[in-house]
């Protein structure tokens, strides 16, 4: 759906987006991330028509963003951070007038009016005025109108922006649904969000692409993913020098507790479990063990590590 070949944006010396390569299959629900600056929006508004790119080239539908900006305009639904509504109209009034010019016909119009509005919830808000309605409403209303012409793909930025979480969560459910027929690139700072809603992650730092892979696959990569914590009745020295042995054992960080208690915190390579070991170990030695636990990591720690500068 999405076919993204060393993509460039350049205002003078400043790169914005340096030679980025990616790709969205069709069905998809991607997240787009990155901290302020990174070249998020540019990127964005390159793929929506708005921004020529420097260099590179970018394909969305089979269409090429530059050569056949028109075709594939036709098939983006864009929804911006901030969706500039025409408050004084009525929802289906402004939905209709949105229908018509992205070219729907009178019969194709009547017919997605109907449907956009019962997708996003807003059957019984139709002859409402925008200006009445809430923040997560005008979400909706911005949600139906890019979806009015049935899009390919739908491009979100910053879809739950000022939300609160009742709306957060009727909102995510509302993309997870989209997702079942359409392919969705959404552009957040909400990391939680993604990590329900999502399937694949795109991390942008600095205009160069960082990691783009299931968020289940870069949190089981992560630097502190094989992180075990285990408390032992046992020897401080003599258990450090054991486990110091394993083969995918780093580092191992012992604290003192009360009654001759230790917490031993291991540090393991990525995508490796030695609670086993940990447990047949305590039992080879009689030492009494009172917890065991594995460290799960968080998307948000993946991208913490991906992109902090320090």
């Amino acid at each position: 759906m999405i076919e993204i070949s060393n993509l460039s944006k350049s205002y003078g010396r400043l790169k914005a987006v340096d030679q980025i390569s990616f790709e969205v299959t069709r069905g998809e629900i991607v997240g787009f991330l990155g901290p302020n600056g990174a070249g998020k929006s540019t990127t964005l508004k390159m793929l929506t028509g708005f921004l020529p790119p420097t260099s590179g080239a970018a394909r969305i539908a089979g269409k090429d963003i530059f050569r056949e900006s028109l075709e594939v305009r036709k098939r983006i639904g864009y929804m911006p951070e901030n969706v500039p509504l025409y408050t004084d109209m009525r929802v289906k009034e402004y939905l209709r007038f949105r229908g018509g010019l992205k070219g729907l016909s009178r019969s194709r119009l009547r017919k997605r009016l109907s449907e956009v509005m019962e997708t996003c919830g807003l059957t019984h808000v139709r002859r409402k005025m925008i200006k009445t309605l809430s923040k997560g409403y005008r979400q909706r209303v911005g949600l139906a109108d890019a979806l009015i012409h049935e899009p390919d793909l739908l491009i979100l930025d910053e879809p739950t922006n000022g939300l609160d979480p009742n709306q957060i969560r009727a909102i995510r459910s509302l993309i997870k649904n989209l997702g079942e027929k359409h392919t969705i690139l959404i552009s957040t700072h909400i990391l939680s969000e993604v990590e329900m809603t999502c399937n694949k992650v795109v991390i942008i730092d600095e205009g160069k692409i960082k990691a783009a892979d299931t968020p289940e696959s870069l949190v089981g990569s992560m630097r502190t993913a094989g992180r075990v914590t285990v408390e032992l009745k046992a020897p401080k020295s003599e258990v450090e020098e054991i486990i110091l042995e394993f083969d995918e054992i780093t580092r191992v960080v012992g604290e003192s507790l009360q009654d001759d208690w230790n917490r031993f915190t291991l540090f393991a390579a990525p995508k490796t479990d030695t609670r086993l070991k940990i447990s047949n170990l305590a039992a080879e030695k009689k030492w009494p063990l009172r917890s065991l636990s594995r460290r799960i990591g968080t998307l948000e720690e993946v991208f913490i590590e991906l992109t902090r500068k320090d």
